[in-house]
């Protein structure tokens, strides 16, 4: 259930962030990768840097909302590679802002793309890892899944919900040679904020996570490599940042203090940008 040597890729949101490091990654390891995006251009120089680093790439433009263009990952991945040893569903989007007063347009947005995005993924390649007797699924979620901090809901809901699905196919495709991981990551840099739809949240509270996005000693580079060391180990959990695991153990241990605590914390944290 590991990843094997020279594995055959196909990697969704790959044209920059957190998709591209995981490319280069992989070509690391001397792998053949669809590169898919709904930017082409970026896929294609995601793809140049794969060829550069040792590995194959091929550029597709890819819509993960479209059951069609997903299925036509799988297809190319045939043509091209002769099949596939790891699926990445690493596609994402950010809505924040109060519940009720986010649009539900917004919603609708982020949860086509973060929740239906990796549904179909899973639709689509879980049944040929099950029938193959090998392969890898990584899910890309996020710490906002296991933590539920306030003011970000329909991110949290959409990336809760790739860890209860991550969780799920664990179930069903381990015992059939298949290994899921699902990565939970919190703050790195990544575009996601300028690509990102906002209701009401504070400029503070924005640039809060902007600042600890820069901060982060663990960046794009550093969570690609610890995601696919955790596929190797067939770990379902990834979480490489140790905030992020202190805070998921605290909710676990103690969920009433840790859901009194957070929206302090919140507001300190807002404050302490402001100055």
């Amino acid at each position: 259930m590991s990843i094997p040597k020279n594995p055959r890729a196909v990697v969704t949101g790959a044209a920059g962030g957190l998709g591209r490091a995981l490319c280069l990654a992989l070509a690391q390891r001397g792998a053949k990768i669809i590169v898919s995006d709904r930017d082409l251009p970026g896929a294609e120089a995601t793809a140049r840097m794969v060829g550069e680093a040792g590995g194959v790439g091929h550029a597709v433009n890819c819509d993960v909302t479209k059951i069609a263009d997903i299925e036509q990952l799988a297809t190319l991945a045939d043509e091209k590679f002769g099949g596939v040893d790891l699926l990445i569903n690493n596609a994402g989007v950010a809505v924040s802002g109060p519940v009720g007063a986010i649009p539900l347009k917004d919603w609708e947005w982020i949860v086509n793309i973060n929740l239906w995005g990796v549904i179909y993924g899973c639709h689509v390649f879980a049944p040929r890892f099950k029938a193959q007797g090998s392969g890898h699924i990584l899910n890309v979620a996020s710490a906002a899944g296991l933590l539920s901090a306030p003011e970000m809901g329909p991110y949290n809901v959409t990336k809760a919900a790739v860890v209860a699905l991550s969780e799920t196919l664990s179930g069903e495709l381990r015992l059939q040679g298949v290994g899921v991981t699902v990565l939970c990551p919190t703050f790195f840099q990544t575009n996601i904020l300028h690509n990102s739809r906002s209701e009401s949240l504070a400029q503070s509270m924005q640039d809060a996570a902007a600042q600890r996005m820069q901060q982060s000693k663990i960046q794009a580079d550093d969570v690609a490599r610890i995601a696919l060391q955790g596929c190797d180990r067939n770990e379902l959990f990834v979480v490489p940042m140790a905030d992020g695991k202190w805070a998921w153990r605290m909710k676990r241990l103690a969920p009433e203090s840790y859901f009194a605590f957070m929206p302090r914390m919140m507001k300190y944290m807002e404050k302490k940008t402001a100055k």
